[in-house]
């Protein structure tokens, strides 16, 4: 069985100025670095051969490869915070991309989490965190904005728990590139 999910990954030039906001929030969990991502369609627990299927439909997803940044903060959880992330601005492409990693997963019958795509990279999980707290941590940082940085492939993750507890490791298990038409004009 494995733990799946597709991403986008984040660049370093991206992540290392966001490490440096992960301070001054009581109750967060921060993730590692090397952890940050962007969720297209979390899989959930799949086993050897849905594994094999999903790879196979995922590689014959066709979308071109997009620009996105990193546009301010916000949490989950309306009332109890669950969640601190950094927003990735919404485009078509973006959406599109996902839709088609969602698609592939209703086409093996793998049932989906019901929530709208809320397209962000997850700084930390928080764990008794007041709705106050977390609000005065997100104004403080809203004007966060990242340079446009490409993404041009999208991963098959698998999450493995490491065995001394914290953060689980997150392992590119399959890569699929998107069509770069700037590629030949650089």
């Amino acid at each position: 069985m494995y733990r799946l999910f597709a991403a986008l990954p984040v660049p370093p030039e991206i992540s290392a100025p966001l490490r440096k906001l992960q301070k001054d929030l009581p109750g967060a969990s921060w993730r590692p670095e090397e952890n940050f991502h962007v969720t297209l369609c979390f899989y959930g627990e799949l086993s050897d051969t849905q594994a094999r299927d999903l790879d196979e439909l995922l590689a014959e997803i066709e979308a071109d490869a997009f620009d996105m940044r990193v546009e301010g903060m916000g949490w989950f959880g309306r009332r109890e915070p669950s969640a601190v992330w950094a927003r990735i601005g919404e485009s078509d492409e973006l959406r599109a991309l996902a839709s088609q990693c969602e698609r592939a997963a209703r086409r093996l019958g793998i049932p989906l989490e019901k929530h709208p795509f809320t397209p962000h990279i997850t700084l930390a999980y928080l764990h008794g965190t007041s709705l106050d707290t977390v609000r005065d941590w997100t104004e403080a940082h809203q004007a966060h904005r990242s340079a446009p940085f490409r993404a041009s492939l999208f991963h098959l993750y698998a999450s493995i728990p490491r065995r001394s507890g914290g953060p689980s490791r997150y392992d590119p298990m399959a890569d699929y590139p998107l069509r770069d038409l700037r590629a030949g004009f650089d």
